[in-house]
């Protein structure tokens, strides 16, 4: 689903491999370097605690689902979903300015 911006899902932007570790397009908005950049952190800390989609979802109140579309860049989640799943972890998952993509070469 578009977002306000008329972005596209994160994942609509790959242009190269696959999600979340994949090339974006060189056009693709500063909203879809965020999101690979949270997908990613979210692969990790899952993978770093163990925790499963539905362990996840059960420490957190946010659905199985839903998680499952932020891991796969089909979904920007809302402010609430992040500051759920960050306080499961107890760290923050949101990349900040970091995910900026670099300044083309003049």
């Amino acid at each position: 689903m578009p977002r306000s911006s008329n972005d596209q899902v994160p994942r609509h932007y790959v242009a190269d491999g696959a999600w979340p570790h994949a090339a974006l397009a060189a056009d693709a908005p500063v909203s879809a370097h965020y999101g690979q950049a949270l997908a990613r952190n979210l692969e990790r800390a899952m993978a770093s605690t163990g925790h499963t989609l539905r362990t996840l979802a059960d420490a957190t109140g946010v659905t199985h689902s839903t998680i499952s579309r932020v891991v796969n860049g089909r979904v920007m989640p809302d402010l609430g979903t992040i500051a759920r799943l960050e306080a499961a972890f107890g760290f923050q998952l949101w990349p900040g300015p970091a995910a900026l993509p670099p300044e083309p070469s003049a």
